[in-house]
């Protein structure tokens, strides 16, 4: 799998070049990518709160 034109320029390109386009995978990503930024809140809340209570 290589460049799909034979000159590397923008004016070559037409439309999405991304795979995946025109199935469900970008919003499966986007899907997935929210529910790790999530995950991560949550554990950063819950290591604050637990080095917080040490202060207390």
């Amino acid at each position: 799998m290589g460049f799909p034109y034979d000159e590397a320029s923008w004016s070559v390109a037409d439309g999405v070049i991304f795979m995946g386009w025109g199935t469900a995978m970008p919003g499966m990503y986007t899907a997935i990518a929210a529910g790790i930024c999530v995950a991560v809140l949550l554990f950063g809340q819950a290591t604050e709160k637990s080095k917080m209570r040490q202060f207390d």
